[in-house]
């Protein structure tokens, strides 16, 4: 049992820096501008569009640069999609599912764990690709139909409002900061450099410093001749 937990967190570390974090590092794009594709990604994340997230951030991003002047990282939303996943799925719908229950006033009436994912994974046996847009509407609004699927999708709102935003705000600070702390490592570098190269100047090269000095010295003294 504990070699299973070290594996499904190992795993979903591996999720989050792969397909989150490393992302946000290779960006090289304005912080604002990366952060947004957070948000958007965050958001369409946490709703139960099983299969078609990625295809709902492409036309976001379509709808919002065509209608509104509004752009933001499609590549980054697109990865951001991936929090919910093939480990994390059942219990973050779950969780949909009970906030739904209690925005309906019937927490009471909610199934366990077990019985909604046995349901869950009946209504969605054949999830559609990607690019089935239509297939995977339909296999939507078919689990809209049932109780427990209303549910999901009423109590998702709240979360994907809710962690869109937290997902936003804490890109731009980690992204800001990242960019702060590289800078003074640059600055840093370049003053040890410029250290190194004036001891460089007065310990490895004396002989050249004196024939510099020297030189200087005869110069002066030809141009006073001349005056």
């Amino acid at each position: 049992m504990k070699e299973d937990r070290k594996t499904l967190w190992q795993r979903l570390k591996r999720i989050v820096q792969f397909r989150l974090i490393v992302p946000l590092k290779r960006s090289q794009h304005p912080p604002e501008y990366t952060a947004r594709g957070v948000l958007v990604g965050m958001m369409w994340a946490m709703t139960p569009l099983v299969g078609i997230q990625m295809t709902t951030v492409l036309l976001t991003w379509m709808a919002a640069k065509k209608l509104f002047k509004w752009d933001f990282s499609l590549p980054i939303a697109v990865a951001w999609t991936w929090v919910t996943n093939v480990v994390t799925m059942g219990p973050v719908y779950y969780v949909f599912y009970l906030t739904g229950k209690l925005m309906m006033g019937d927490l009471a009436g909610a199934g366990g764990f077990v019985s909604f994912t046995t349901k869950m994974k009946e209504a969605f046996r054949d999830s559609p690709s990607v690019w089935e847009i239509g297939k995977a509407l339909m296999t939507f609004f078919k689990v809209l139909m049932q109780e427990w699927g209303l549910a999901m999708a009423i109590g998702c709102l709240p979360w994907s409002i809710l962690l869109g935003w937290l997902s936003y705000k804490w890109t731009l600070r980690w992204l800001k900061n990242r960019e702060e702390r590289k800078g003074n490592r640059e600055e840093k570098r370049r003053f040890w450099r410029e250290k190194l190269h004036r001891v460089n100047e007065v310990l490895l090269h004396p002989t050249e410093k004196k024939k510099r000095k020297k030189h200087g010295k005869k110069r002066s003294f030809l141009v006073h001749r001349r005056h």
